[in-house]
C-alpha cells in the first residue's frame, strides 16, 4: 500500500525543490518506497530533498519540537508510524499536524495499530492510513489504503492487475468484524497490561536491556506504556541464540534487527508481540525462563 502511494500518487504531487520527511528509524516498508519515489523523480529531472525524521535520544519517540523546526514551506509530505514495530510506543501522531502545518500531506503506517489499538483518522488528521491484514488476524497478502482526498491530487486506484486475492479479502473482512465485536479498546487494555507485566519483570533482571522508553517499564508507570510489543537484549547472550533458546521453551519470538532503517538499532534484539491469545501465565513463564539465563 505504501509503495502504491509512492509510485502512483506522490510523484504527481511533488515539484522540483520540494521536501519530504522520512522516518529513518522505523520499518523499512515506511522508508524505502519514499526513497524509491525520490529516485524515480530524479530520473525525470525533479529533485526532491529527503529530510530524516528527528527522534528523541534513547526512547525512539519522534521529536515533535525538532520536527516543527525542520518543517518549512517546501515540506510537502511526511511519512509517520502509528505504533513503532520495535519500541512498541504510540508515536503521538496527533502532534504531527501541529508540527508540520496545515498543508503538508501526512501518511500513517498503521500496520502495528489496526486491530491492536483504536485508530481514529479524525483525531490524527492524516491524509492516508495504510495497514496490512496479516497484522490484524487476516491472511497474508491483504491490507488497505484509506485516503482523505483533501490535500493534493485525488488518489485514483488503478484496479486489479490480475486475479484478486478473494480468499484473502474475505479473511480480512472476517478478521475486522471479529476485532470490532471483541472491542479494540478492550484489546488495547489487555495487551498494554501484558506488556507492562513483562517490562516490569525485565527491569528487575540486570542481565537484560529493554529497548525504547526507559521511564515506562514499571507496571504502574504513568508514562505511556508499550502497545503489545516488548523488545529487549541479554547483555551477554547473542539475541539469535536467545531466540532459539526461547523457541525450545515454546515461545515464538523474533530475534534480529527487525527491518529497521538506517537510523535504527545496530545490534540484534528479541521482540515479543502480544495479542488477545496471550495471558498472564505465559508472561510469568517467559520471565521465569529469562531469569534462569540471567
Amino acid at each position: 500500500g505504501l509503495r502504491t502511494l509512492a509510485r502512483d500518487w506522490l510523484p504527481s504531487f511533488l515539484s522540483d525543490g520540494d521536501e519530504i520527511v522520512v522516518p529513518v528509524a522505523d520499518h523499512q516498508a515506511n522508508i524505502e518506497p519514499w526513497l524509491e519515489a525520490q529516485r524515480l523523480l530524479a530520473r525525470q529531472g525533479v529533485r526532491i530533498r529527503v529530510r530524516p525524521m528527528p527522534y528523541q535520544p534513547g526512547s525512539g519517540d519522534y521529536d515533535h519540537t525538532a520536527l516543527a523546526g525542520l518543517a518549512g514551506e517546501r515540506t510537502r509530505f511526511v511519512a509517520v508510524t502509528h505504533v513503532h514495530h520495535v519500541y512498541g510506543g504510540d508515536m503521538n501522531v496527533h502532534r504531527i499536524r501541529r508540527a508540520v502545518g496545515p498543508d503538508a500531506v501526512i501518511c500513517l503506517d498503521a500496520a502495528q495499530s489496526v486491530g491492536h489499538v483504536p485508530v481514529s483518522v479524525a483525531a490524527a488528521d492524516v491524509d492516508f492510513v495504510v495497514f496490512s491484514g496479516h497484522k490484524a488476524m487476516a491472511l497474508p497478502g491483504t491490507g488497505a489504503v484509506w485516503a482523505r482526498q483533501a490535500r493534493g491530487p485525488a488518489l485514483a486506484p488503478g484496479g486489479w492487475s490480475g486475479t484478486p486475492n478473494t480468499a484473502g479479502i474475505v479473511s480480512l473482512t472476517a478478521a475486522l468484524d471479529w476485532l470490532d465485536g471483541a472491542g479494540v479498546d478492550r484489546i488495547e487494555r489487555w495487551t498494554v497490561a501484558l506488556a507492562a507485566r513483562l517490562t516490569d519483570g525485565l527491569r528487575r533482571l540486570d542481565a537484560y536491556e529493554v529497548l525504547g522508553c526507559r521511564t515506562s517499564l514499571a507496571a504502574d508507570s504513568s508514562v505511556q506504556q508499550r502497545r503489545g510489543i516488548v523488545t529487549f537484549r541479554h547483555r551477554a547472550v547473542d539475541s539469535g541464540d536467545l531466540g532459539f533458546i526461547l523457541f525450545s521453551e515454546g515461545f515464538m519470538v523474533r530475534s534480529d534487527q527487525h527491518c529497521q532503517g538506517s537510523a535504527g538499532e545496530r545490534t540484534g534484539s528479541v521482540r515479543v508481540s502480544l495479542h488477545v491469545y496471550n495471558d498472564e501465565a505465559e508472561i510469568d513463564r517467559l520471565l521465569s525462563v529469562l531469569a534462569s539465563l540471567a
